[in-house]
């Protein structure tokens, strides 16, 4: 790990943006596996934050970030389901959408609830993550006007 001083701006947004997508397939695995928090996150540590896999380097992530984003969003998930099914029209809850969907919008929501972070960045953060677990879809259109909404309910004085 570099140490947070010799980093540049750049490259934190770039670890911060890592912890976001490390932190939504976390929550997938989470509830595809039964397996705790903290063992979740020793796994993504040990194992995916700055690994190599195929020739192709994992970026390292911000750990704090991460950690946060997960705790949060398990310790959270009453609120951040309420407020996501609020955000969806009433034939899909969110117990009907796809489970990566799911991860993400506890993740956003969690760093919506949970931080300092303007909303505005939380927002186009997940929903760039969106697209990367997307490609094709409308998927990305969907994340982002789910999470203004939520962004909106949380923190209305950002806007």
């Amino acid at each position: 790990m570099t140490s947070d001083q010799t980093l540049s701006g750049n490259q934190k947004r770039k670890m911060k943006s890592a912890s976001r997508f490390y932190a939504v397939q976390a929550l997938f695995q989470m509830e595809h596996s039964g397996m705790t928090t903290e063992a979740v996150i020793r796994e993504f540590l040990d194992h995916r934050f700055g690994a190599t896999y195929e020739g192709e380097e994992m970026l390292d992530g911000d750990i704090d970030l991460f950690r946060q984003l997960v705790e949060d969003a398990v310790n959270n998930q009453a609120l951040i389901d309420q407020m996501t099914d609020r955000a969806l029209v009433a034939k899909w809850p969110i117990g009907r959408i796809d489970p990566t969907l799911r991860g993400l919008f506890r993740a956003a929501g969690a760093e919506i609830t949970q931080t300092k972070t303007p909303p505005r960045v939380v927002i186009s953060e997940f929903v760039q993550i969106a697209g990367a677990f997307f490609p094709d879809g409308k998927e990305t259109k969907f994340v982002n006007a789910v999470l203004d909404h939520m962004a909106r309910e949380a923190r209305p004085e950002a806007f």
